[in-house]
């Protein structure tokens, strides 16, 4: 089966390309520069290094070998550290083994075969579906940021569903790494996404410590929702976040910014299962029609810090320019 996929829509400009070092992607490659991040492609995965040489972000391109994890899919993010080292999400975690860190999947997908990539089970199959990472190329490290481009096959058996082409791109800011995340998804029939009040794009960080919710306004003092009541969900809003109390006196943070482009989402935002979850399908189902694509666009923070509205406020507001 030949997998082909079109890089058209993310041509860059000769400005920005001669910013960044540039290589297509074989595994034992990298790229680095003198005081500069690092970024190298390993033989199942991205990882990239800061300035200092501390690892911050691995990209699985497969399920880890002896995983787990109760999906057949690679594609996520994990680990995501603060610019200290310290790790702010989780993989296969005991009460959800089909969570995987940073990723995007829905529970519930229609189209000329059924699909689960979340991994639930239990409205649509999950057996066969799987996220298969086709090709990893430009590779890029600078003095002040690295990325890469992953263009990935969502498979139902030997179906290709969507097509998905992603760009990644990782930024410090003080004591905050910033993780923006631009989702390029095209269908080859269209796709129906069944309404649920979780699913799609997530952040599911670490389940240790004590746990506090922060909006634009501050402190959330908003029930946990139910998986079952899209109603429930926390309303549409900039960006949601949690400060994480370690019982050794260790405090971070996570938040995740959800772009002004992308659909309507409600927040599937469970303190006690620590997932960050806006949510497109919570409002009503969404159909991904085939030759229109979905662009999702996300931005990840992590801080060795509380939240802090002010500047996730700013941070937002830079981005959505």
């Amino acid at each position: 089966m030949n997998l082909t996929f079109s890089d058209s829509s993310f041509r860059r400009t000769a400005s920005v390309a001669a910013a960044w070092l540039l290589t297509f992607a074989l595994p034992g490659q990298h790229v680095t520069g003198a005081d500069s991040f690092k970024i190298q492609h390993e033989e199942n995965a991205i990882v990239v290094h800061n300035q200092t040489g501390t690892p911050i972000l691995r990209y699985q391109l497969e399920r880890p070998t002896g995983s787990t994890l109760t999906v057949e899919s690679g594609c996520y993010f994990h680990p995501l550290t603060t610019p200290s080292g310290f790790v702010m999400t989780d993989e296969a975690p005991s009460d959800h083994l089909h969570h995987r860190g940073v990723f995007l999947a829905w529970v519930e997908m229609h189209g000329k075969k059924d699909a689960d990539f979340w991994g639930w089970g239990e409205h649509a199959p999950k057996t066969g579906r799987k996220i298969v990472n086709q090709k990893i190329s430009q590779l890029r490290a600078g003095k002040e940021k690295a990325g890469f481009r992953a263009q990935n096959a969502w498979m139902a058996d030997e179906t290709i569903l969507l097509k998905e082409s992603l760009e990644t791109k990782i930024t410090q800011s003080g004591s905050a790494n910033i993780l923006d995340l631009n989702y390029h998804l095209e269908a080859r029939s269209d796709i129906r996404l069944a309404q649920w009040a979780f699913s799609g794009f997530c952040v599911r960080t670490r389940k240790a410590g004590e746990v506090e919710a922060f909006g634009p306004d501050g402190i959330v003092k908003l029930l946990n929702p139910k998986h079952t009541e899209p109603s429930s969900d926390w309303p549409s809003a900039p960006w949601y976040g949690y400060t994480l109390r370690m019982p050794d006196g260790k405090t971070a943070s996570v938040a995740v910014l959800d772009h002004p482009s992308n659909p309507p989402s409600l927040w599937h935002n469970h303190r006690d299962i620590r997932m960050l979850n806006p949510c497109i399908t919570a409002p009503a189902a969404v159909t991904i029609k085939a030759g229109k694509p979905l662009v999702l666009r996300y931005r990840v923070v992590v801080a060795d810090e509380p939240i802090k509205a002010e500047m996730m406020n700013r941070l937002r507001a830079e981005w959505s320019r």
